[in-house]
């Protein structure tokens, strides 16, 4: 009989494994508890790696929401300030006419000062619309943070530090100073209260 033509079964059988050479179930239980270790030590990295590019992606939020509040409330300081300059102007051309002229005048000169009292107020109400408040100095205690001393004036009825005299109105914009008051304060008078420093500013 020729090789070809042999019964199967009685072919020898080779695809038995070298002995020695099958893993024992304790090493796949080892490699399998190896293999979920590193996978959870992965997720926690990754878990932990999210956490915080998510809180990363929110503070980024929350300072962009800051700066386009601020933009938006304080972005107009520098054009709030110039145009003080032309409230101040109203005021010194109101101030330049006493009380009694004023009654007295008619006709055109009427027209025109009321006309510059209207377009004054006009002024302030719109400055006021957009966050700029006029800082009421007189008679309150001299603060540093709102007020810049010019001169003093010698008062014994007056607590010291007493502003009694405001040259130049000061403003605020969101709370802020714009422009502090150029004030004249007192002194000679009995020692004012102390300033409490944990009270909210104007």
């Amino acid at each position: 009989m020729s090789e070809d033509t042999r019964n199967p079964a009685e072919q020898p059988d080779v695809s038995v494994a070298p002995e020695g050479s099958a893993a024992a179930p304790e090493d796949i239980a080892a490699l399998f508890a190896a293999e979920k270790e590193r996978l959870e030590a992965e997720v926690a990295s990754l878990k932990d790696k999210f956490l915080r590019a998510f809180a990363e992606a929110d503070n980024v939020r929350r300072r962009a929401e800051r700066e386009v509040a601020d933009a938006k409330l304080y972005g107009i300081t520098g054009f709030a300030r110039d145009v003080l300059t032309v409230a101040d102007d109203f005021e010194r051309a109101l101030a330049a006419i006493d009380a009694e002229a004023r009654e007295k005048a008619e006709g055109t000169l009427k027209t025109l000062l009321d006309g510059i009292d209207l377009t004054s107020r006009a002024l302030t109400q719109t400055l006021t619309k957009h966050g700029v408040a006029k800082i009421e100095a007189e008679g309150t205690k001299f603060d540093p943070n709102l007020h810049q001393a010019m001169f003093e004036v010698p008062n014994a009825e007056l607590p010291s530090g007493t502003v009694v005299q405001v040259i130049q109105p000061g403003y605020t914009i969101g709370g802020r100073v714009l422009r502090p008051a150029l004030v004249g304060v007192s002194k000679g008078g009995p020692k004012a209260a102390p300033v409490d420093t944990n009270a909210p500013q104007a």
